[in-house]
């Protein structure tokens, strides 16, 4: 017999479903990925499986797909501005990883704000939020030791999972088996279920280690993520991770935690060893960005926006307005956590 020629949905899906719509993916945007974006026009004749650009630009697009929360993803402001300075202090890249002479002050700048942005002791910064998880994991679990691992995790969590040589055991997503998992949920916009994830690690005296890739910024009355949205206390997670690539608008991502984890961190961690640091102009707009959220920079204006534990409030709007004035949370939009 011959071997089936569609073996699964997703075979007949890529071939004859995708195909036929996939103009609407991977569209090259020729301007600032803000909340409007400039996109690069192409046509196909063979059915989208090649294209051939027209030369013409489709102007002012709305941007639905990008996790820009808070907006700081543009080219005007106070944080370019600090960016455009620091660029033209310290250059693009330091050629070197922390361990060497890649160290710079702006690195222990930003280092220590997110210590104290989170409320723990330290906290270190990596150029790759999927580094930060899949390079991490398994220096801190190996062979012999036991990850309880939402279905839906991020494949960076999944990586990391998989190089520890750790034991898997992956549990329905958010599921009761919550209260045993070690590590935080999936990208399905859910919120982790924090408060019974942290009794329940008390009770079995197991790690807790919350990836905080989404929420951070841009959850919780001072945008410190799903902690903060709980009003729990930092010191019930044991290690909190998150990436500076959604609400703050930047790339690269940080762990935070005790200060003797961090220190293990610097020096057998894969990422922190071998991987080349932060550019310094990207460090600045995560430093001037976090600024401004913690309300730092002068301003009153907390650029977070307010999400209710119950359903939507028809008030929500009129807060809003009174405490982003000039029309400020236009650019705000709704989010996932992890």
């Amino acid at each position: 017999d011959f071997v089936s020629l569609y073996q699964d949905f997703e075979n007949f899906y890529t071939r004859n479903l995708y195909m036929r719509i996939r103009d609407n993916w991977n569209r090259p945007i020729c301007s600032v990925p803000g909340a409007r974006v400039d996109i690069m026009e192409r046509q196909s004749h063979d059915y989208n499986w090649s294209f051939k650009y027209t030369g013409n630009v489709i102007k002012d697009v709305i941007n639905m797909g990008s996790y820009n929360y808070l907006g700081f993803a543009r080219n005007t402001g106070p944080c370019q501005e600090a960016a455009a300075q620091v660029l033209e202090e310290y250059g693009v890249g330091v050629c070197s990883t922390r361990q060497e002479i890649g160290n710079l002050d702006k690195h222990e700048e930003l280092e220590k704000l997110v210590a104290s942005f989170l409320g723990v002791e330290a906290a270190m910064a990596y150029g790759m939020g999927f580094a930060t998880n899949s390079m991490n994991i398994p220096a801190l679990v190996s062979k012999g030791c036991l990850i309880l691992s939402d279905e839906l995790n991020h494949a960076s969590l999944v990586l990391g999972a998989r190089l520890s040589g750790a034991t898997i055991r992956v549990f329905k997503h958010n599921s009761e088996f919550v209260v045993k998992s070690t590590l935080a949920l999936g990208m399905e916009g859910s919120i982790v279920r924090l408060p019974e994830v942290i009794a329940l690690k008390k009770k079995y005296k197991a790690y807790l280690y919350l990836d905080e890739a989404h929420s951070i910024g841009a959850l919780g009355p001072t945008g410190r993520g799903v902690v903060d949205y709980f009003g729990l206390d930092p010191e019930d997670v044991d290690i909190m991770m998150g990436t500076f690539t959604k609400s703050f608008g930047a790339s690269g991502g940080y762990i935070g935690g005790k200060k003797a984890l961090i220190d293990y961190l610097r020096t057998h961690s894969h990422s922190a060893v071998y991987a080349t640091s932060l550019s310094p102009p990207v460090v600045e707009q995560i430093v001037t960005s976090m600024k401004c959220i913690m309300g730092q920079d002068g301003t009153t204006l907390v650029p977070v926006l307010f999400l209710k534990r119950g359903p939507y409030d028809q008030n929500d709007e009129s807060i809003l307005r009174a405490v982003f004035p000039r029309n400020h949370s236009k650019g705000l939009l709704s989010l996932a956590s992890r």
